[in-house]
């Protein structure tokens, strides 16, 4: 029965978000569980395409790279993909209605890590729009669940998450971006100088994202609320550290948030949520 590789196609959709992400795991772990395989059915399949720019080095990342993308679509017009992430990735496209502008404006985003390593403002908020407020867009799909006039309202909001979140890893990741990838995603920042006043003033612009997207978080639907919270607890508290460290250690060492850190947050967060505190 298809029954059966719809089952594996979910499990490997969550396999993959728990090798990869501890802490989205443990954000869609506290989503209500209708939610769950739906949201891992995304993240699987922008691991996938990230992994292709990303790490595939002595591949022929372009071909590997346009493989995936017409696969995406065949997927999605077939209803079926023996490719068991993309088999997962399209019924949540179907189920949920995600527009295919999302998934095309995810793809062009990591396309151009193939080839481009330098930003300008134009382009950094093209990238940020495809590679983050994208995604937000598509979980929120998942979580609005038909509600449109919700999903409108919360639109911003969510795109406002989507790019602190890519932002702030833009932060933790410039070793890896810069030193071994060769990429500058913020415009007019020279990481082999990274100055206090550089990173001062992304940190002022992750911030105004940061407080747009509380607003939006407070008014999800309780069965998404408490995941999408926990997740922004997170990337705040990794954030913190962030601002706490000079701008030339940031550059050199990858920031972490310890395990026994996650969970303090993960028991402050569920209670603020519990006693309306957001």
């Amino acid at each position: 029965m298809k029954s059966i590789f719809d089952d594996v196609s979910a499990k490997c959709s969550r396999i993959t978000t728990r090798s990869y992400s501890t802490s989205f795991s443990l954000g869609i772990l506290f989503l209500d569980a209708p939610l769950q395989a739906p949201v891992y059915g995304i993240y699987g399949f922008v691991r996938f395409a990230d992994e292709i720019v990303d790490t595939f080095h002595g591949y022929d990342k372009q071909r590997l790279f346009e493989k995936f993308k017409r696969d995406t679509y065949e997927a999605i017009e077939d209803k079926i993909s023996l490719n068991p992430i993309l088999n997962s990735f399209q019924q949540v496209v179907h189920r949920y209605g995600i527009e295919q502008a999302l998934t095309d404006c995810f793809l062009d985003s990591m396309e151009t890590d193939l080839n481009q390593t330098q930003h300008d403002v134009d382009s950094y908020r093209k990238y940020i729009l495809g590679s983050a407020e994208s995604v937000g867009l598509m979980c929120l799909r998942v979580f609005t669940d038909g509600d449109d006039a919700l999903y409108e309202t919360l639109k911003p909001h969510a795109m406002k998450l989507g790019a602190a979140f890519q932002k702030v890893n833009f932060l933790r990741d410039i070793n890896a971006d810069f030193q071994q990838l060769g990429r500058v995603y913020f415009p007019n920042v020279d990481f082999s100088n990274f100055t206090k006043e550089d990173k001062a003033a992304i940190e002022d612009e992750i911030e105004t994202d940061f407080a747009d997207a509380l607003v939006g978080i407070k008014m999800l639907p309780p069965a998404s609320r408490r995941g999408v919270y926990l997740a922004y607890v997170y990337y705040q508290k990794l954030f913190s550290k962030i601002r706490r460290t000079p701008a030339q250690q940031v550059a050199r060492t990858r920031i972490r948030v310890a395990n026994y850190e996650k969970m303090g947050l993960l028991c402050g967060s569920l209670l603020r949520n519990q006693f309306g505190a957001l």
